[in-house]
């Protein structure tokens, strides 16, 4: 019997909660920028605050996203006890381990902004480093939290437990916000010179307790897995030693990867440094990249996330049972799907990029939400490409090879790697964050044709005409819906005015032209993938009408 119907269904949950979680992450960064605004003020918390992100993928998460995923697939269809024994020595080794990273990082916060942020060593910006230093060690500990809550969603997923994980986030996110808004009663002008320890302690302390209570909630689905998970030492002659060599490829990909990172923070907190001391007040650096990221990344978040999480499992089981070509089949389905999706939110970026950022961020000003918006419009060109290459990247990791995403990461990082050290040296400080954005994009465009041509000769040769017609169909009716919408956007400007609640007005009215003629000539242009979304939609809202009647 097909389980066509339970993957649509676990992907329909975990699109519901990461929309949510999104949503709710995007009105936590709306009221960041309204506390701390965008400028190299605004840096010392987000490279605090992103660093325990980059530092827990970088030494744990991807190994753990990644390889053991299919271990505990094969734990739970090969051992005896159902891979009781397996689970419970992973739990308790990466617990070990992430604690001590935790400790360590903790320890050497000067030293890591020195590595991530090297300018805020430069004169005139002592206030800076000190203050994402102390940020940094409020902030920290969330490397910890971070692993136990991934652990446990991975023990949910193997389990069939998709929800709980996606849905988690945004108690996290509603925490935060709460401590947001006190923030901003209790200080509604602070600048870096003006913020005092009690009001650095709430910033920091309040976003890791968000994730505290993140992982606590994923104890109850632990709890009913029907596992009798325990801490266990034994480690020696078990599965791990297999689960952590593959492992250290996993690693290779993600340090390569952060090194690409590690370039893109140096560069955008050069140019704030550089931003500050020419008395430039717009943000052109960190902040403004990655506020254009959070909303460049929601459709992905909310799409690709979802269908990747549900398929790795059910791929995984495939090639167990050495079917390749329904893998190959599987993520070409995939691929599809979610462009059908991302292609019309990459042209709405480019087409609306500026009226998004003035909306969402009306908290600053309108200069630094032009900014924004601009670094949205060039990552728009990169979100296809980013989306199927993480896809992608999943038919490997199906397979339990861990070494070629590695070689395939090291071209596709080199690459943007250049175009970002390219973009800092030669480009205007107002374009330095536009070029880093059309750097990861172009980096991620390499990626995905290495990964179809060297996945192809695994699970047999792609459809590639087949998919490059799909995507070229799916961007010529984008287009066609989104060139009337946009004319529509600057003549009711043009007539209004660009009052932010007109704005907000004539970008709804213009963003649900470009989604009914998206689905109208989709239909008329007879775009397969755009009419099985259009009749799902019809589906799901005739069954609404029948439930209401």
């Amino acid at each position: 019997m097909s389980n066509e119907p339970d993957f649509v269904r676990s992907s329909a949950v975990m699109a519901a909660g990461t929309l949510v979680s999104r949503l709710t992450g995007l009105l936590r960064s709306l009221l960041l920028v309204a506390a701390l605004g965008t400028s190299i003020f605004a840096d010392t918390f987000n490279v605090a605050n992103t660093l325990p992100t980059v530092l827990y993928i970088l030494l744990a998460g991807g190994a753990l996203n990644s390889v053991f995923v299919p271990q505990l697939v094969r734990a739970m269809k090969d051992d005896l006890d159902g891979g009781e024994a397996f689970t419970s020595r992973l739990l308790t080794i990466v617990t070990l381990i992430l604690t001590v990273i935790t400790a360590l990082s903790v320890i050497f916060s000067p030293l890591l902004v020195r590595i991530y942020a090297p300018k805020f060593t430069n004169q005139g910006i002592e206030t800076e480093f000190s203050l994402t230093v102390t940020f940094m060690r409020y902030c920290l500990p969330q490397i910890l939290m971070m692993g136990i809550f991934v652990m446990w969603s991975q023990v949910g997923n193997a389990r069939g437990k998709f929800g709980p994980m996606m849905w988690a986030p945004v108690a996290n996110n509603l925490v935060v916000i709460a401590v947001l808004i006190i923030f901003l009663v209790i200080a509604p002008d602070v600048t870096a010179e003006t913020i005092t320890p009690a009001q650095v302690a709430l910033l920091g302390l309040g976003t890791s307790l968000g994730f505290v209570i993140q992982a606590a909630l994923l104890f109850p689905v632990v709890a009913k897995s029907g596992l009798n998970l325990r801490p266990r030492f034994d480690w020696k002659d078990s599965n791990l030693t297999k689960s952590f060599k593959l492992g250290a490829w996993t690693l290779l990909f993600v340090f390569i990867n952060q090194i690409g990172y590690l370039v893109v923070v140096n560069v955008a907190t050069a140019a704030s440094a550089a931003a500050k001391i020419a008395g430039i007040t717009t943000g052109v650096g960190f902040t403004p990249y990655s506020y254009a990221y959070f909303v460049f990344i929601l459709p992905h978040s909310i799409i690709t996330v979802s269908v990747i999480t549900a398929l790795l499992p059910r791929i995984s089981r495939m090639a167990a049972n050495n079917e390749k070509a329904k893998v190959r089949n599987e993520l070409e389905r995939s691929l599809t799907n979610v462009a059908v999706a991302t292609v019309p939110s990459a042209i709405a970026f480019l087409f609306f990029g500026t009226a998004i950022a003035t909306l969402l961020f009306s908290g600053s000003t309108r200069a630094d939400s032009a900014q924004i918006g601009l670094v949205l419009a060039a990552f728009s060109l990169g979100l296809v490409p980013y989306s199927a290459h993480l896809l992608l990247l999943r038919g490997f990791y199906a397979f339990e090879d861990t070494r070629t995403p590695v070689l395939i990461n090291l071209a596709s990082t080199a690459l943007s790697i250049i175009l970002c050290l390219i973009s800092g040296e030669f480009l205007p400080l107002k374009w330095v964050t536009v070029g880093l954005a059309i750097a990861l994009g172009l980096g991620n465009l390499l990626g995905t044709l290495i990964t179809l041509k060297s996945l192809g000769k695994n699970v047999g040769a792609f459809n590639y005409i087949g998919l490059l017609k799909s995507h070229l169909r799916l961007t010529f009716v984008a287009l066609l819906a989104g060139a009337p919408a946009l004319g529509l956007y600057l003549l009711m400007e043009e007539v209004f005015g660009t009052e932010l609640i007109v704005v907000g007005l004539t970008l709804t009215i213009a963003s649900s032209v470009m989604g009914a003629l998206y689905l109208l000539f989709g239909s008329l242009f007879k775009v397969n993938e755009i009419n099985s979304l259009r009749i799902q939609i019809v589906r799901r809202l005739g069954r609404k009408y029948e439930i209401s009647d």
